[in-house]
């Protein structure tokens, strides 16, 4: 894996859990539960910004900060849309036809525990990336060693029996050239 693709799978992974999890916590802490959509959306915005911090190296402070990052965005995102949860099905009747409408609330209030439910996620969040990346590396390192010890059954070399050293197959290339007919025309006769 190159360092650019595996910067971009950290990057995804940060922006994927802390957005998550930021949703649950704010659902848990008695908001109202985010719409699908706003939270694909910011999983699919904020993968490269979470990608550019958290770099090519893994880093518990740039992982923190791609967290936090990630949670405050998804969180100011929702306050300022109005907490859109994506669960009214609005029917227009003047026009015979359904669409979907974002059930758009007033913000709640910020309250201590909902500060408390976001403190909670980002430890969370960051508690998992952070081992669950040593984790799978592990298990990676793990699976490559026992393959290496696995034998592999090869096929039994042929046993050369009474070969001569005529018998020893030759070159391509010599074997091309003894099939070519060296001699050139025949010679015109003279009568």
């Amino acid at each position: 894996m190159t360092t650019r693709q595996l910067r971009t799978l950290r990057g995804a992974s940060a922006a994927t859990v802390a957005t998550l999890l930021a949703a649950t916590s704010h659902t848990i802490a008695g908001g109202p539960a985010p719409a699908p959509l706003l939270v694909a959306l910011m999983i699919a915005l904020l993968t490269p910004v979470a990608s550019g911090v958290v770099g090519p190296r893994a880093s518990l402070a740039r992982l923190a900060a791609a967290v936090a990052l990630s949670q405050v965005a998804f969180h100011a995102a929702f306050q300022l849309l109005g907490s859109p949860t994506g669960d009214r099905v609005q029917a227009d009747h003047a026009h015979h036809t359904a669409g979907v409408a974002l059930d758009v609330a007033a913000p709640p209030a910020e309250s201590a525990e909902m500060y408390a439910a976001h403190a909670v996620a980002a430890i969370l969040t960051l508690a998992l990336l952070w081992r669950g990346e040593r984790v799978i590396r592990a298990i990676a390192r793990e699976t490559v060693a026992v393959l290496r010890r696995v034998e592999v059954p090869r096929a039994a070399a042929p046993v050369a029996t009474g070969t001569r050293f005529l018998d020893v197959p030759r070159p391509v290339e010599s074997r091309i050239l003894s099939s070519v007919s060296l001699r050139g025309p025949p010679a015109p006769r003279s009568v």
